[in-house]
């Protein structure tokens, strides 16, 4: 696959604000996890270097197909998913070079994102204490598979393997007999979200203790870590909760249900709820095995019946109607272009416009958190979104800024931007 190995020449974005504005963030990481914590750091407006292989860069450049643009540069949607608001600079971390402009980038960077297995940091010569060295401030999330230590700690770690041993798969599916991925890599993504929430956990306590921390997470601990009510079923009642298909475990009637011409969702979450919605649909809300939520919990398939042939008369669009006029909560199961397309996915900034550097302008999904001056007076969510980036794109720049500030002796409180 062809990549870009010239500076970019166009002007960068101006500073975009935001909560992280004049932070320095520099991602070592790749494929997902790590990558999707840096850029959630950066739609809260730090300034985000993507450290990447020369030649290659981030391995999921050449995750696809589907591959969108010209064919001789064809460009992965996989690597636009998870490197907004980004630069790129392409560093081999073996050579001197390399290894020189990383030891720069630190000594004035705030946080410091890697995924490497445990161990291959500190061959590079960039061990926590070596980082710490360099510039005590630093805050570093290391994202591993398994977890840094413990007896399997030097496994791989990748998304769907960790699904199953994590348990989830067993969750998920129509049947035990069917075990299933979540459709995103879900464990990837909990695993950054994670990572993020620690940097600023650390951040906010460097402001305390002027020093900075190493915050650890891993696809493993991020999944088990949202077990939720499943866990504790196992830890404390002592079941083993098997895949059921789409229908709550622990509250009925609660699922996807068959309607006249397809399917609609409602979940009946109240005993209150459940009276309402059993008299405008002729169920017999006291009868024995319907009269409580765990006696419904008990007779999940006659509950799924009953349901079923009280829909059987209605289309989803006069269902969904009827049921949202008496408070029931429903919805239909939309395919992701019309998510995309859906005003009120637009309304809350959920889809971001940006002008890429070979694609030309293209929307991408946005980032999920808004922030608001007091009173709601004004929204200060960072608004303008830098496309991913082609590789090595500010290598120039970077290292132009980097002569242009001199060496540095630890994080900057305000990180200045890069030339112009």
């Amino acid at each position: 696959m062809n990549q870009h190995t010239t500076p970019h020449t166009t002007p960068d974005p101006e500073p975009a604000g935001g909560p992280l504005a004049g932070t320095l963030v520099v991602d070592l990481s790749r494929a997902l996890a790590g990558p999707h914590a840096g850029m959630m750091l950066a739609d809260l407006g730090a300034r985000v270097i993507k450290v990447e292989t020369p030649g290659t860069g981030d391995d999921t450049r050449g995750w696809g197909p589907p591959f969108v643009g010209p064919e001789d540069d064809p460009q992965a949607t996989y690597f636009l998913s998870c490197n907004r608001n980004k630069e790129s600079v392409a560093l081999d971390l073996k050579s001197e070079d390399g290894a020189r402009v990383l030891r720069e980038l630190v000594a004035r960077a705030d946080v410091l994102v890697e995924n490497f297995r445990p161990g291959v940091l500190d061959r590079l010569g960039f061990s926590v204490e070596e980082l710490h060295r360099l510039n005590p401030r630093l805050v570093v999330l290391s994202i591993t598979g398994f977890g840094h230590d413990g007896p399997e700690s030097r496994r791989s770690g990748y998304d769907q393997i960790v699904q199953g041993e994590a348990g989830l798969m067993s969750l998920t599916g129509s049947g035990p007999e069917d075990p299933q991925r979540v459709g995103v890599p879900i464990a990837d993504l909990l695993a950054g979200m994670n990572g993020a929430y620690g940097v600023l956990a650390a951040l906010y306590e460097r402001t305390r203790t002027g020093a900075g921390k190493v915050v650890r997470t891993s696809l493993l601990s991020s999944v088990v870590g949202v077990h939720a009510f499943q866990g504790t079923r196992t830890t404390v009642a002592h079941e083993v909760p098997l895949a059921q298909g789409n229908h709550h475990p622990s509250i009925a009637p609660y699922g996807l249900f068959s309607c006249r011409g397809g399917k609609v969702q409602i979940s009946v979450g109240s005993e209150k709820l459940w009276r309402t919605f059993a008299e405008a649909f002729g169920l017999e809300a006291d009868r024995p095995e319907f009269a409580t939520n765990a006696d419904r919990v008990r007779n999940r398939p006659a509950v799924i019946a009953a349901v079923e042939q009280a829909f059987s008369a209605h289309e989803p669009v006069e269902l969904l109607e009827r049921l949202g006029r008496i408070g029931i909560p429903a919805g239909k199961v939309r395919a992701l272009d019309e998510v995309y397309a859906w005003e009120q996915v637009r309304s809350q900034g959920l889809v971001v416009g940006v002008d890429h550097e070979v694609l030309g302008p293209i929307e991408l999904p946005g980032p999920a958190v808004r922030f608001f001056a007091p009173g709601d007076a004004a929204e200060t969510t960072r608004r303008a979104h830098a496309a991913p980036p082609v590789l090595d794109q500010h290598g120039a720049t970077v290292r132009a800024w980097l002569d242009a500030t001199g060496a540095g002796s630890g994080a900057a409180t305000e990180t200045p931007e890069p030339p112009r």
